[in-house]
C-alpha cells in the first residue's frame, strides 16, 4: 500500500455509496408488500342503500337468431340477410351498437358465416356468440 501524506487525505470523496440506500429500498418494499393486502380489507363497512332511482341508460343489443334450417330472426322477426344487413345499419347510427348471436347447435356453418358477414356489412363491430353453459361438465386445466 502507498502511503498517502496530510495533504492527499483531507481530500473529498465524491462518490456516493448506494448499497445502504437499496438496502433500506429493499426493506420499505417488503414491508409495503406484505401490509398492502392487509389493508385492503381491513374494515368492513354495510354499505347503505339508495333511494333515489338512478336512471341507467342499458345499451339495447340486437339479438339475431339462427335456427337448425337457417332461418334468421332480428329480436324475434324473420328477416332476409338483406334485411338484416339494413335494419343493423340503422342500429349502427348508434355507438354502443352491438350484436348477439343466439345460433342453434345444429345450425349450419354456412347459414351463421352468412349472419356474420351480414353484421360486418352492416359496420357493426361488436358482436358475440351467447351460449348455454354446460351445467354437467367441469373445465379441467
Amino acid at each position: 500500500m502507498a502511503m498517502l501524506n496530510d495533504m492527499e487525505q483531507e481530500g473529498l470523496v465524491s462518490e456516493i455509496n448506494v448499497t445502504p440506500l437499496v438496502d433500506v429500498m429493499l426493506v420499505l418494499l417488503t414491508v409495503f408488500i406484505v401490509t398492502a393486502p392487509l389493508l385492503m380489507n381491513a374494515v368492513k363497512v354495510k354499505l347503505p342503500k339508495a333511494s333515489a332511482e338512478i336512471a341507467v341508460t342499458i345499451p339495447k343489443t340486437a339479438h339475431v337468431s339462427v335456427t337448425d334450417v337457417g332461418d334468421v330472426f332480428l329480436d324475434e322477426q324473420r328477416l332476409s340477410l338483406d334485411t338484416l344487413t339494413t335494419e343493423l345499419k340503422v342500429l349502427k347510427t348508434r355507438d354502443d351498437a352491438a350484436v348477439e348471436i343466439y345460433a342453434d347447435e345444429h345450425s349450419q356453418y354456412g347459414a351463421v358465416a352468412k349472419v356474420m358477414a351480414a353484421i360486418q356489412r352492416a359496420g357493426i363491430s361488436k358482436f358475440s356468440f351467447v351460449m348455454a353453459p354446460d351445467a354437467g361438465k367441469a373445465v379441467h386445466d
